[in-house]
């Protein structure tokens, strides 16, 4: 019998390494990445069965990771696996396209029945989440939509990666764009959101889960 692929994105080694050693009995890990970025270049080099993505990442986040992954392959199946048990990253996760939601501390129980349970198409939360909030989830009205859905994908990027205190410089490196560029995105960001200062843009990003505080 074949070992699902799977791709592993957290940007803590010690943790991928012993997730690595938990799953590669009946799973082949075929890339590891410790970013946003990193993931989505190795789910579109690798094409794996399941993607495991952590939310708290450096350069993109898991939410915005699993945003992009889902727009060359609409039916990827994506846990996230994360520390985070408030409904409001839950609800994020789920709007992203995810397929289940595994908590950190729970995971060396959770994280293969979860596996098993997208392969098989269906959804997965950590029993670790509360009850209630899997109903808020799944029965609440709808949401009025976040700030920050005012922005693009690309302008979300560039959000990020400043809060995160990187100059434009370096952003627009990684972006591959010109630092000009990135200026330009930045002052549109700024306006948009009704902001005046680098340090409101890092406080909007930390109160909207774009970077943790």
């Amino acid at each position: 019998m074949m070992r699902p692929k799977i791709v592993l994105a957290d940007d803590h080694t010690i943790f991928s390494e012993g997730l690595k050693a938990l799953l590669s009995p009946e799973c082949e890990i075929v890339a590891t990445a410790d970013n946003g970025r990193a993931a989505i270049k190795a789910v579109r080099d690798f094409s794996p069965a399941v993607t495991i993505l952590d939310i708290s990442m450096p350069i993109l986040n898991g939410i915005e990771t699993a945003r992009e992954i889902r727009k060359f392959d609409s039916k990827a199946r994506i846990i996230f696996l994360t520390m985070h048990t408030e409904l409001s990253y839950l609800r994020e996760a789920f709007d992203a396209g995810a397929s289940g939601y595994v908590i950190k501390h729970s995971a060396g129980s959770d994280l293969q029945s979860a596996i098993h349970r997208v392969l098989l198409g269906r959804t997965y939360i950590s029993p670790g989440i509360d009850q209630h909030d899997i109903d808020s989830l799944l029965f609440s009205s709808p949401r009025k939509k976040k700030p920050s859905t005012q922005l693009t994908s690309r302008q979300r990027e560039v959000l990020q990666l400043l809060a995160e205190g990187r100059s434009a410089k370096e952003a627009a490196a990684i972006l591959n764009l010109s630092s000009r560029t990135v200026e330009f995105h930045k002052y549109r960001i700024l306006q948009q959101l009704g902001l005046r200062t680098s340090a409101q843009l890092t406080q909007f990003a930390i109160r909207n889960k774009i970077i943790s505080g």
